[in-house]
């Protein structure tokens, strides 16, 4: 396999690992949430539909915010960078800290 080092590098390589555009299923996804031994003892809020998911988003996590709780968002699609899809407590994580945690994932999908 090419080395990995930056978050183009992964993102080039995970476009290319699934044959199927659109994979309804989870099971890959749990399957390796388990063998990274994930698991939320936090309230998960999920937010679906076809309108409205970004902001919905964003006025959850200010309001969460204000209220004192330590937030964690994912969305998709991003608008400009890849990164924008994570925040933590209110803040996109940096590209450069995503790298190590593709790799992670890769060695427990993997195994």
């Amino acid at each position: 396999m090419k080395l990995l080092t930056n978050l183009d590098d992964w993102l080039a390589h995970c476009e290319q690992l699934h044959g199927k555009t659109i994979d309804m299923g989870l099971e890959r996804v749990r399957t390796v949430a388990q063998r990274l031994g994930l698991a939320f003892s936090c309230p998960v809020i999920t937010v679906a539909g076809t309108n409205g998911k970004g902001s919905t988003c964003a006025m959850l996590e200010a309001i969460l915010l204000e209220a004192g709780y330590r937030t964690g968002v994912y969305t998709s699609p991003h608008l400009v960078h890849f990164e924008e899809r994570c925040r933590l407590r209110g803040e996109i994580v940096s590209a450069a800290s995503l790298p190590p945690l593709f790799e992670a994932v890769e060695r427990a999908r993997l195994q």
